[in-house]
């Protein structure tokens, strides 16, 4: 009977998640163009990856991604929801909701509106100049050096928000009494954080972290539009590169092996995440 109940979702889940996943590892032993009839090519394409710098890069850029998707989040995020949590703000769920609001928003939207903010004569660069700070405005997304981190900051923003309310909702769990202890005995509120907080919300910083981090990696609508890519190929990163290689190249194989090999990398640090989460639970 538990299979019956099961099986609906399972259906589902086989369909539209699975069978494509079969689908493109099968493509990605082939040279195909997604038209006519591939060609056996074996391991070539995964040879591919690994050797083309380009390729090479977009993997890269995406784990610089992470620190602004995941790391930079989880620090501002633990810092926000400390401080929420200790001074008990009147009206906490009204800050909830306002850090929780970009993820309600489509990230075409978010990306749209933070290309305008950087443009050259978008928002940021006016600030800079109503400031006096004129000599630092430029061109963001078009710049070699500082499209990177832009593109990541964009993530910061959008991610800081989901950290915080998920470690509110761990630290809201902290029986009170502990910090009433640790204050008695002269602790500090930075005492408290590191002694009392932290280890006690070890779950939620891993579910944080698990979602932060695939976020960072699989990204490709933020890149998409605020960046193509651009400028060259500084803020390429491997979604993207399978949308580039699929339907601007022409080449099916190749963008299916870096799906895969994404996949993996996925999966492996998840992997990680979680058990390192799991070994840390008292």
């Amino acid at each position: 009977m538990g299979w019956l109940y099961v099986a609906p979702a399972l259906l589902v889940y086989g369909a539209f998640l699975l069978y494509p996943l079969v689908r493109s590892v099968q493509f990605s032993f082939y040279d195909w163009d997604g038209l006519g009839v591939g060609t056996w090519a074996g391991l070539d394409n995964y040879r591919e990856v690994l050797r083309d710098e380009g390729l090479r890069q977009a993997f890269g850029h995406a784990f610089v991604l992470m620190l602004f998707f995941a790391v930079l989040p989880l620090v501002i995020g633990t810092a926000l929801a400390a401080i929420l949590n200790r001074a008990r703000v009147r009206g906490l769920g009204f800050f909830r909701t306002v850090v929780f609001l970009p993820q309600v928003v489509a990230m075409v939207v978010v990306a749209v509106s933070w290309r305008r903010i950087y443009a050259p004569d978008g928002t940021l660069n006016d600030v800079l100049g109503a400031i006096g700070l004129d000599g630092l405005a430029r061109a963001w997304l078009g710049d070699y050096t500082l499209a990177l981190p832009a593109v990541g900051l964009i993530g910061t923003w959008f991610e800081t928000g989901l950290v915080t309310v998920l470690l509110l909702a761990g630290m809201g769990r902290i029986d009170t009494q502990l910090y009433e202890a640790a204050r008695l005995d002269g602790a500090g509120p930075v005492r408290e954080l590191l002694a009392i907080t932290l280890p006690a919300i070890r779950g939620e910083i891993a579910v944080a972290l698990t979602l932060t981090v695939i976020a960072a990696l699989k990204t490709f609508d933020l890149v998409y539009v605020a960046t193509k890519g651009g400028p060259g190929n500084q803020t390429s990163v491997p979604s993207y590169e399978v949308y580039h290689q699929a339907f601007e190249l022409g080449r099916v194989g190749l963008a299916c092996a870096i799906g895969v090999v994404l996949t993996a990398v996925i999966f492996l640090i998840s992997f990680l995440i979680t058990r390192v989460g799991d070994r840390s639970e008292p």
